[in-house]
């Protein structure tokens, strides 16, 4: 039912009142929202005169037939009980015939199932019957065989043997079919040890005339052989029967552990041998089956793998119980070399397979897998874990020790560090298939060795080795404090690292080990090395630079406490001018020069360890915070030489002319406060001059401006006093 349309001006939609869920409370909150009561009533009013209009109308337009209603309902009941009787005698009619058909379906229906009942005993007879020739066929074919030579079908001629044996394998497989679908049957129980013995005869002619092939190298004898085995099903059984007959003594004679440990490479020699034997004993078989190059591919036999299934399984079997010793980690070294010459082994063999499907038919096959877990890498990835880590460790714990002459680094740790991660990757320890727990060592050494430098900076308990002077240039005080030369060591190893971490992949020995293929999120392709060199080996040089701001921090901090300690003296200026008559001062105080050195010291210790640009950061920081510092000092200094002087002229004022002491000298001279700002001018001054020398500016430097403006404020009022 369609509502009428009102005005566009209408506050609601008029198909609200149409939903089910229609809520009066509802409808009013949200007409609120967007006009007053007042005018939502006078909508609602103008909408419900327009639906009693429409509901009028709708009235009037049907009005003729609801007025019409009873008048064309007279008579209906006389007709509807005139239909009643003839259809009844219809219904009556088509029920009898329902039934009528229904019994027809089900004789049809039984039929038929006595029809398939017959057809499936006559197929079984069939079988049976089937059967019964077959089992009859081949034991007139033995029969008549024994009855031309004797009692043995072996010592007829292979050709005619072979021969023989595949007309008997294609009936014996047909046999075996009917036989299957026949099972049950009581009549196939009577058979069966007929059966059985013609499996057993059959198996046994075919197993000596396979070892009469191969001792013979007789092309057409084996492949007979081989086909036979195919037809019948048991591919397998001649696998393995090869297995045992030519592969295993063989095997016997090579893998032995007295031959393995009479000579160093003895496992290489034995290895050699074990490849030898495919190409030398393998030959014929390959030749047959189509693995070889030379073979005709048109008179192959399909379906067999001795290379995977009987050369494998023996060599593996026989390594494991002769030379269970091989896959011991005791000796990480000794370990390496064994595997590393085993896997190459394993390498090697895969290359005589003859197709990627042999390949990866050796990788699946469970000797395979369990050959390479018998390497217990991650025992042999432990000891190198303990011996790497051990020995970063055991520099760690050393302290601060310089590194040994001619290194690339300064520091022990350092260079230890350096060679950890060198060695990490290096030929004699890196294995592939840990090549994602090297990389997680890797990256522990960088963490380590971070976290390490936060120690030296934070941590009072740093110790150094009593039998290792400090570095050249350490200033007295605590034993456990750092001097420069050891934190600019600290700055250029850090340097140094940054400079090489990223290079550690371009490295002939780890550039070469990509041993995986990772996919990039833009869809290419990388190498596992590649991937983890930007991403991994990224955030480790990130890490190392995480510690430059602590460390540059620590460096300002050490040179600002060493100076200001000099620095402070400026305080006793006043003591050595007052009553003392020394002459007017023309040079800096040496409380100057003290403060000065360790800085004019860092500059010849950072020289050829780190950028100029790094020790100029350095000292301009460092000479920041010690002008803010002196700015301080001397501003007090000042201070208190102005109240000194205005004390003594009240005073001088107050006796009005009588005998006082003043600060003049007994000449008329300058007065000692004169002498006090002349002698602070000048040590900013000096100050000034050698920041210049430190290849700075003054104006680069916080404070130093307003220093200079204080002391030549001083100097005016000296030279006024004078």
């Amino acid at each position: 039912m369609n509502l009428p349309k009102g005005p566009d001006s209408l506050c609601f939609d008029k198909d609200v009142f149409m939903k089910d869920d229609f809520d009066v409370d509802q409808f009013v909150s949200d007409c609120r929202k967007q006009v007053q009561l007042e005018e939502m009533r006078e909508d609602l009013e103008l909408y419900y005169k327009l639906l009693k209009t429409a509901m009028v109308e709708l009235i009037n337009k049907d009005y003729a037939d609801f007025v019409n209603l009873s008048t064309n309902l007279v008579g209906m009941d006389k007709a509807l009980n005139q239909l009643s009787v003839p259809l009844g005698q219809l219904r009556e009619e088509v029920m009898s015939l329902r039934s009528c058909v229904s019994e027809v379906i089900q004789a049809i229906d039984n039929q038929l199932s006595k029809q398939e009942d017959l057809q499936k005993k006559k197929v079984c007879v069939l079988r049976l019957i089937q059967v019964v020739r077959s089992v009859e066929k081949i034991e007139k074919i033995l029969h008549s065989q024994n009855s031309k030579e004797s009692n043995s079908l072996e010592i007829s001629s292979p050709l005619l043997a072979g021969q023989i044996l595949e007309r008997i394998a294609t009936e014996f497989n047909q046999l075996q079919f009917h036989a299957v679908q026949s099972k049950g049957m009581p009549l196939l129980d009577k058979v069966r040890p007929r059966i059985a013995g013609i499996t057993s005869m059959l198996q046994q002619s075919l197993e000596g005339l396979l070892i009469e092939g191969l001792q013979t190298s007789n092309v057409d004898m084996v492949r007979h052989c081989l086909r036979t085995y195919a037809t019948i099903d048991k591919t397998r059984d001649a696998e393995a029967l090869v297995g045992q007959v030519l592969v295993k003594p063989y095997m016997d004679q090579v893998i032995l552990e007295e031959a393995v440990k009479s000579s160093p490479n003895g496992l290489q020699v034995m290895y050699s041998r074990l490849l030898d034997f495919v190409p030398h004993h393998c030959r014929l078989l390959r030749e047959v089956t189509g693995g070889a190059i030379s073979s005709d591919r048109a008179d192959t036999v399909p379906g067999y793998d001795f290379l995977v299934n009987s050369v494998w399984p023996e060599i593996i079997k026989g390594i494991e119980e002769r030379l269970p010793y091989l896959f011991n980690p005791g000796n990480p070294d000794l370990f390496y070399e064994r595997y590393i010459v085993s896997m190459e082994f394993v390498r090697r063999f895969e290359r005589q397979c003859s197709s990627q499907a042999s390949v990866k038919r050796l990788r699946v096959h469970p000797l395979y897998t369990s050959f390479h877990n018998k390497w217990n890498l991650p025992v042999y990835f432990q000891l190198r874990y303990k011996e790497i880590a051990g020995s970063l460790e055991n520099a760690i714990g050393d302290g601060l020790m310089a590194a040994p002459a001619g290194s690339a680094y300064h520091l022990q740790v350092s260079e230890v560090l350096w060679s950890c991660l060198v060695k990490c990757w290096s030929d004699k320890v890196y294995l592939s298939p840990l090549a994602h727990r090297f990389w997680k060592l890797t990256l522990q050494l960088y963490s380590r060795y971070a976290k390490f430098l936060d120690e030296v900076r934070y941590s009072s308990r740093l110790h150094f080795c009593p039998t290792r002077p400090l570095p050249s240039g350490s200033e007295s005080g605590s034993p456990t404090s750092l001097s420069t030369k050891q934190l600019v060591y600290i700055a250029a190893d850090i340097q140094k690292l940054q400079e090489q971490v990223l290079l550690l992949t371009n490295k002939s020995h780890l550039s070469k080990k990509s041993i995986c293929v990772i996919p990039k999120p833009s869809g290419h392709i990388c190498t596992f090395t590649q991937y983890v060199c930007t991403y991994a080996l990224a955030d480790s040089k990130a890490c190392l630079s995480s510690s430059i701001p602590t460390l540059n921090t620590r460096m300002t901090q050490h040179l600002t406490e060493r100076s200001c300690r000099f620095l402070k003296s400026a305080s006793e200026v006043p003591r050595l001018y007052r009553r003392t008559n020394k002459e007017l001062p023309v040079r800096a105080s040496a409380y100057m020069d003290n403060a000065l050195r360790p800085l004019h010291q860092l500059l010849t210790d950072s020289t050829g360890l780190v950028t100029t640009s790094t020790a100029q950061e350095w000292l301009r920081v460092a000479l920041s915070d010690c002008t803010q510092r002196y700015y301080e000092t001397i501003s007090e200094v000042l201070s208190s030489v102005r109240r000194m002087e205005e004390s003594l002229k009240r005073l001088k004022q107050a006796r009005k002319g009588t005998s006082a002491t003043t600060t003049t000298g007994a000449n008329g001279g300058p007065t000692d406060d004169s002498k006090i700002r002349l002698q602070l001018a000048l040590d900013v001054e000096y100050l000034g001059e050698q920041i210049q020398k430190m290849g700075l500016q003054p104006s680069d430097i916080t404070m130093f401006s307003a220093l200079m403006e204080l002391v030549k404020e001083a100097r005016e009022l000296a030279e006024q006093n004078q």
